[in-house]
């Protein structure tokens, strides 16, 4: 079983087109933001898009809520975290949590909470047991809990 780890981190920068007319980040951006970041950890723990897609299966996100918490300027110096928040024990649905930080400055959080879809059936599917090895091993949040079985 894996233990709480660090969140995966990296860096993320505010382009100009990123900002709405009054100088803000526009809400979506921030879900841009953390779809990235998943895409970069999963990548970084060999779980591709691409092998997903031969394999059958891809994610989906039944839901996604940020909480706006400080305002992002362009220019800021930004990090953003991915761990998991929970998953099932057959891994059928996840939830991630993505926080950006400006220093020890707690920015913005956003959830998702998803599952994988059969992309020939166009049903909710498992992952492969050679993918579950892979998603067991991602990081996990402090507030991490396993989701009952349904």
């Amino acid at each position: 079983m894996n233990e709480i780890q660090k969140p995966f981190r990296k860096r993320i920068h505010v382009r100009w087109s990123d900002l709405d007319p009054n100088g803000h980040v526009r809400h979506s951006v921030y879900y841009d933001f953390a779809a990235q970041l998943r895409t970069e950890l999963f990548i970084e723990r060999g779980i591709k898009v691409q092998d997903m897609a031969a394999a059958g299966f891809g994610p989906v996100l039944f839901e996604e809520k940020a909480t706006f918490r400080r305002e992002l300027h362009f220019g800021d110096e930004l990090y953003m975290t991915a761990a998991l928040q929970a998953v099932r024990e057959d891994y059928g649905r996840f939830a991630f949590v993505h926080e950006i930080w400006r220093g020890e400055t707690l920015c913005s959080t956003v959830e998702v909470f998803g599952a994988f879809i059969d992309l020939k059936a166009r049903k909710l599917t498992l992952p492969p047991q050679s993918f579950i090895d892979k998603l067991s091993n991602l990081p996990r949040h402090a507030d991490f809990k396993w989701l009952p079985l349904d």
